[in-house]
């Protein structure tokens, strides 16, 4: 079983779904997705959000080894993506002498601020955990406590590891930055990361690969007799 943690944020639900329905058209393999939702979380996040947060899943990403008890593997993405491939050749990429593989992305944004006005934060290894390969047991120090107590430079700085060459690679097709990364063949690309902004919002309607959100989401609206493709 393919296990599956997306961010989720109520301001972008529309996001999360169709993420969601990308995956599940695509992927050959079983899979459980499960929403890390501040609501359904309760008493597991009560750290309070940070003026530099901007999303509400921007720390609790980090709960899901522990929602695994610490046991096998499990992925995170954030919601702002778009899958293109089977989840399963990701999935495939696990490898046990890391504690989390990523793409290691050199990525400093020119910009102040970025979608909904939120501040567009800048530190080393950003976006490297906006997709997140999780060896549960490797990763025992992400317990509630710290998660909520732990600095967002920690956290997504991986200091929690104690030692960077427990992260490994995954190649940086699963995590193309739209309109960051250079424009690349769809054939390429197997994840794509509105990372500023999606064409779900208004401001960010002709973002580079926005024809391709939005057949999606239109595949994902479909109700009829006949089975979509």
């Amino acid at each position: 079983m393919i296990r599956i943690f997306i961010g989720y944020d109520p301001r972008e639900a529309v996001a999360y779904n169709v993420l969601c329905h990308s995956i599940q058209a695509r992927v050959s393999e079983p899979v459980a997705i499960t929403p890390l939702s501040l609501k359904n979380l309760g008493e597991l996040m009560w750290r309070e959000r940070h003026d530099l947060q901007s999303t509400d899943f921007s720390f609790s990403r980090f709960l899901a080894p522990y929602l695994c008890d610490f046991e096998g593997w499990a992925l995170f993405m954030d919601c702002d993506m778009l899958v293109l491939d089977d989840m399963a050749n990701l999935w495939n990429l696990r490898d046990d002498q890391y504690a989390v593989q990523c793409v290691k992305h050199d990525h400093v944004p020119p910009e102040e601020r970025k979608f909904l006005d939120q501040p567009q934060t800048k530190y080393e290894k950003k976006n490297w955990s906006s997709v997140m390969l999780f060896n549960n047991a490797k990763c025992s120090a992400l317990t509630p406590d710290y998660v909520n107590t732990a600095s967002g430079l920690e956290l997504h700085r991986f200091h929690w590891l104690g030692d960077d060459t427990l992260i490994g690679d995954i190649p940086p097709r699963w995590n193309h930055l739209v309109d960051y990364d250079p424009e690349t063949p769809l054939t390429e690309i197997s994840n794509l990361h509105y990372t500023t902004g999606g064409p779900y919002f208004e401001e960010y309607k002709d973002c580079g690969y926005a024809d391709i959100w939005q057949a999606e989401r239109e595949q994902m609206l479909y109700a009829g007799s006949e089975r979509p493709d």
